[in-house]
């Protein structure tokens, strides 16, 4: 097999363009061999042949058309509309009591939607998951909520908001019943276990639709049995649902338990001081890194986002913020609803003290620091600059 040697000065000179200009000019667009032969482009014939508009690559083989353009039009797929699961006529009901402070869903409650929503599929399915929340809450159809039912307002004491479930109960009959194991949802759980005599099974660490499985003696034993009616789950035991969104049908309920002859006229949560809180404990945390060195705004900062103060391991290692609020593996692992890292690279120990930070936040120089990239928001400017710019803000809103 023989083929034409290339010449790369004749098929330059082919590409020249008479146009009389001082420069010379040359077509690159026109690809002809020294032979004067039009040169084969296989990746625009293969362009030309796609089929657009299709998911997957479809090659029309009965194109024979000469090539016009190496780039074929290409159809933008439009992201599908969701098709909302809806349930009818639910078989049975599975209730999910959801803290959702602020009207928000946690972590922890998107993950007792998500054991409701596997007892509610269970075998054939036919079921359908009733929320219960206090006040309004978002997002409750893409958690898996099928009907939503709200008790009222959020400051009511437990005790009131135990007879109010109670009263749900009774009426619509669910299957089952399951609370987050936290302060609120635990407490919730066991009122209404005394309340209405069902059992409680408490703190469940593994969960299927046939049995459900909790620690006893000290840890040293499981005690595992069919899931009862009434559960709390314990904390990222169940995943969250992550399937079609839900409907979340709202329910109105007529027999609400009368707030009222309740031995406690009003309870509220104190907030505690964000400045001593332990990190471990913080909700909203603000964390210094190399790049700070105005430590005074540092804190001053912290102090008008009530927020409470952490490090890295670099700053603490100088002495500049106490040990106790190092930030990552080596120092205390967050499991805070925001994180805002102001001047901190993102060293492997710092990004898993963070890993269960719901939303990041972070201030670097570095365009392609780790912690810019782990952040769900990135202000890439220096942080002795962001830092006077947000107390600034908050200042004149705060007016």
């Amino acid at each position: 097999m023989s083929r034409d040697r290339r010449d790369p000065r004749a098929e330059k000179i082919a590409q020249f363009v008479p146009v009389g200009a001082t420069r010379p000019r040359y077509d690159r667009a026109r690809q002809v061999r020294s032979s004067g032969r039009p040169r084969r482009d296989p990746r625009t014939i293969f362009a030309t042949a796609r089929v657009p508009g299709q998911g997957r690559v479809r090659i029309d083989r009965s194109q024979h058309v000469p090539l016009v353009s190496g780039v074929s039009p290409q159809v933008k797929n439009e992201p599908a509309t969701p098709v909302i699961r809806i349930v009818e006529e639910p078989a049975f009901l599975v209730f999910a009591v959801l803290d959702a402070d602020g009207g928000r869903l946690s972590r922890f409650d998107r993950q007792v939607l998500g054991a409701a929503r596997l007892l509610a599929d269970a075998k054939d399915g036919g079921g359908a998951v009733v929320a219960l929340v206090g006040g309004d809450a978002e997002n409750l159809g893409q958690a898996g909520a099928d009907r939503l039912v709200v008790l009222g307002e959020t400051d009511v004491d437990a005790s009131c908001r135990a007879s109010q479930i109670l009263s749900v109960m009774n009426e619509l009959e669910p299957r089952h019943i399951l609370f987050p194991e936290s302060l609120s949802g635990g407490d919730l759980a066991r009122r209404l276990a005394m309340r209405s005599g069902e059992r409680l099974m408490s703190d469940v660490e593994h969960l299927t639709a046939r049995q459900s499985v909790r620690a006893c003696g000290g840890g040293r034993g499981e005690q595992a049995s069919a899931p009862p009616r009434l559960m709390s789950i314990g904390e990222d035991r169940v995943a969250a649902y992550m399937d079609r969104p839900c409907e979340a049908r709202p329910i109105e309920i007529v027999t609400l338990a009368p707030e009222q002859n309740n031995s406690i006229l009003k309870s509220e949560v104190v907030p505690a001081d964000p400045s001593s809180m332990s990190l471990a404990e913080a909700d909203f945390v603000v964390s210094a890194g190399n790049g700070v060195t105005d430590f005074e705004a540092f804190r001053e900062l912290s102090h008008a986002l009530k927020a409470t103060p952490g490090a890295s391991r670099v700053v603490c290692d100088a002495g500049l913020m106490p040990r106790e609020a190092q930030v990552g593996a080596s120092g205390t692992v967050l499991s805070a609803d925001c994180y805002l890292a102001m001047g901190i690279a993102g060293a492997p120990q710092h990004l898993q003290g963070i890993a269960g930070c719901e939303h990041v936040i972070a201030v670097n120089t570095d365009l392609h620091a780790a912690m810019v990239e782990r952040a769900g928001l990135a202000i890439v400017q220096d942080a002795q600059k962001v830092m006077p710019a947000l107390l600034r803000i908050l200042g004149e809103r705060n007016a």
